[in-house]
C-alpha cells in the first residue's frame, strides 16, 4: 500500500470512534476522520465472535486486500478503521471490495 500506514495504537482506535464519522453496510463498519497528516492510516478489527484466530486472520487478509486493490479511490489525509461485521466471514470478495468503496464514498473519503 503505498499512502497507507496501519493505525496500531489503541487510544487512536478509541479517539476515531468517539469523534470519527461512521457508517455501516451488510460486510462492513467504517469510521474515518481527517489527521493531519499526508498518508491515510487504516485499522482494521475483527472481533473474536466472529470466529477463531484462523477465521479472524483470514477475513482481515480479505479486507485488506480489498481495500489494497481500490486504494487510489481513497483520499490521503484520514484515519480510517474497518470494523468486520459477521456476514463478512463468508463474503464474495468482490461484493466486500464493492462496499468498501460505497462506505468510503458515503463518508466522503473515497471518490
Amino acid at each position: 500500500m503505498r499512502h497507507t500506514v496501519s493505525l496500531k495504537q489503541n487510544h487512536e482506535f478509541r479517539s476515531l470512534y468517539a469523534r470519527g464519522k461512521n457508517a455501516a453496510g451488510v460486510y462492513l463498519a467504517i469510521y474515518a476522520r481527517k489527521n493531519r497528516l499526508s498518508v491515510t492510516r487504516l485499522g482494521i478489527t475483527v472481533s473474536a465472535k466472529l470466529g477463531n484466530a484462523v477465521t479472524r486472520n483470514r477475513v482481515k487478509r480479505r479486507i485488506r486486500e480489498a481495500y489494497r486493490l481500490r486504494e487510489e479511490r481513497f483520499a490521503t489525509g484520514f484515519d480510517v478503521v474497518l470494523v468486520a461485521r459477521g456476514r463478512a466471514v463468508g463474503a464474495d470478495f468482490a461484493a466486500l471490495g464493492d462496499e468498501l468503496v460505497r462506505l468510503g464514498r458515503k463518508l466522503g473519503v473515497s471518490v
